[in-house]
């Protein structure tokens, strides 16, 4: 999550573009064997970026802590904070807009109303992300502070035993927060060395191909026979992919290709706020209309349409009355800058 004033880094938003990609593409693809009541191809893919499609985007989502955790708190919970959580109620409620008529119908309009209100203690759908990352920088800025007590190797231990433990609660942010917290860690605690393997890839590409063809193989095994899940070999596997996506992300950078690619990792958390609609009405289309037949390539189709409508929906609004949809008014700012601005959601 790079400020609009940080130079931005070309591998990071290639590993932001393969990682929202991946999310979109699991939400696609299950949806629509769902509805379908069948298998695609696609089920593959989403299966083999189970391990790591999420550990890669909370260890991103830490790489660049270091350089603003310091800041004062008001200005720290204004960017880290506030931030987040008005991307959250603005998108819960616009999320609701359309699926309360279904709601209503099942419910009635007091279960509407109560299903919106659990929606700020309980992440509501996809966008449990952007609901837990204010919780992780919250965390984070705490033990830097008791860094005295707590080192960060014994933060990162039990952050690692929480994840090992494969807590099942019930409760997103309990669950989400023990299988998460160790990778948003690792990318703000050793994001140096994160730094380093992107640099070295590229200085190696002919090495790093070789390695990414092994990990590819023994990812894949030990997902098929079932042992991916298993307390240990998921945090393995949680890092070993993350670090995978991010050699990727170098040496597409190194080449300068798949430009949308890096495009839609510039602007990820429009596409993450965003997928939702244009994906469910894709959905329905492909699957009433019959036009296409095959469950795997309605899945990929549904996925190009998740992710590129959003990032012409920010296109179409930038500059407009409607760019509080991906950025945030001065009004909302609890610290606020002073040049009068709206800050985007990236």
């Amino acid at each position: 999550m790079v400020s609009a004033s940080t130079p931005r880094i070309d591998w990071v938003d290639y590993a932001k573009g393969i990682c929202i990609v991946m999310v979109v593409m699991m939400h696609s693809t299950l949806g629509v064997e769902a509805a379908a009541g069948a298998e695609g191809w696609m089920h593959y893919f989403v299966a083999f970026a189970t391990p790591f499609r999420m550990p890669d985007f909370f260890l991103i989502a830490g790489l660049f802590l270091a350089r603003t955790i310091d800041r004062d708190w008001l200005r720290y919970l204004d960017r880290k904070v506030v931030h987040f959580l008005y991307f959250y109620v603005l998108w819960v409620t616009i999320q609701f807009a359309f699926k309360a008529p279904g709601f209503a119908a099942e419910m009635g309009a007091a279960g509407v109303a109560k299903e919106y209100a659990l929606a700020f203690l309980e992440p509501f759908g996809t966008l449990w992300f952007i609901y837990i990352l204010p919780v992780f920088f919250v965390v984070t800025k705490l033990t830097r502070q008791m860094s005295r007590y707590l080192p960060p190797l014994a933060i990162f231990v039990v952050a690692a035993i929480l994840e090992s433990l494969r807590i099942r609660t019930g409760w997103i942010m309990i669950d989400e927060f023990a299988a998460r917290f160790v990778y948003f860690f690792a990318g703000y605690w050793l994001a140096s060395h994160v730094f380093a393997l992107a640099e070295a890839a590229q200085g190696r590409p002919a090495r790093t191909l070789v390695a990414l063809s092994a990990w590819a193989l023994i990812n894949d095994a030990l997902v098929f026979f079932g042992y991916s899940e298993l307390p240990g070999v998921s945090l393995v596997l949680g890092f070993a992919g993350a670090m995978a996506i991010v050699t990727v992300a170098a040496l597409l950078a190194r080449a300068n290709i798949l430009d949308l690619l890096r495009h839609a990792g510039e602007h990820s958390i429009a596409v993450y706020l965003a997928f939702f609609l244009p994906m469910a009405v894709t959905r329905i289309v492909l699957l009433k209309t019959g036009i296409i037949t095959d469950i795997g390539t309605i899945a990929l189709l549904v996925t190009t349409a998740g992710v590129a409508a959003p990032l012409v929906l920010r296109w179409m609004v930038a500059g407009t009355r409607f760019d509080f949809l991906f950025k945030r008014p001065l009004f909302f700012y609890i610290d606020r800058p002073r040049r009068p601005a709206l800050q985007p959601a990236e």
